[in-house]
């Protein structure tokens, strides 16, 4: 069963998180509360997020410097970050946003769907990641208890029949990661979410090219290729 991956909604006002949750349920993932900066960083401490909605305006830690903090701890910099904010102060304001490390930035009152369609990607291309790490795992059991013909360490299956599955879940990965690469080009999205897609098609090839020489008649043992 695929697990749910999880959205951080981040505001001090309980009316705002109430609308986030509104706006998202149609995506049927989870969703995780935060009413301040520091209650986010706890949550971040000990939960994976596929991205985080991060309201600008609040007391004491705003939304710029709880970027910053999630930027800096090796754990979470990769957390794709969309800012909300009520006000608009022009352009420096906005590249502030962005230079803080968002993929975007929102002015309410926004468009539900237009949110929730830019959440979706983020949340596609977490899952694809997950089941990424997935395939990845098994081909390192493969590798490590595989050897001299005999079957990996708590499988039953024979080395071919277990590379033969392998190669099936990974090309159905592939198919899905291509599919998600159209959409993005099709819709003009964001450079932050085509770079992520893109980087997840090589890491993709990567794998496809250590399954494939682990072929009968390769003769070589490659390395599973790196998941940063």
């Amino acid at each position: 069963m695929v697990q749910k991956a999880k959205i951080l909604l981040v505001d001090d006002r309980p009316e705002n998180l109430l609308a986030l949750e509104a706006i998202l349920s149609a995506l049927d993932q989870t969703l995780v509360r935060a009413s301040s900066g520091e209650e986010a960083l706890k949550a971040l401490l000990t939960d994976d997020f596929a991205v985080i909605l991060l309201d600008v305006q609040m007391p004491g830690m705003d939304g710029f410097e709880t970027a910053a903090h999630i930027k800096r701890r090796e754990r979470t910099r990769d957390i794709p970050i969309i800012f909300l904010t009520a006000i608009n102060h022009g352009p420096h304001h906005t590249f502030r946003g962005y230079a803080a490390g968002a993929v975007d930035y929102i002015s309410k009152p926004f468009d539900p769907w237009v949110l929730r369609a830019k959440v979706s990607v983020f949340v596609e291309l977490y899952m694809k990641n997950c089941q990424l790490r997935e395939q990845a795992a098994l081909l390192r059991l493969q590798l490590e208890g595989g050897g001299g013909g005999k079957a990996a360490v708590g499988d039953a299956k024979e080395p071919a029949g277990l590379l033969a599955e392998l190669s099936a879940r990974l090309a159905a990965v592939e198919e899905q990661a291509e599919a998600l690469s159209k959409q993005l080009d099709d819709e003009s999205a964001d450079a932050a979410a085509v770079a992520t897609a893109a980087h997840l098609e090589r890491k993709l090839t990567g794998l496809r090219r250590a399954l494939d020489a682990l072929e009968p008649g390769t003769g070589s043992s490659p390395s599973v290729p790196s998941q940063n």
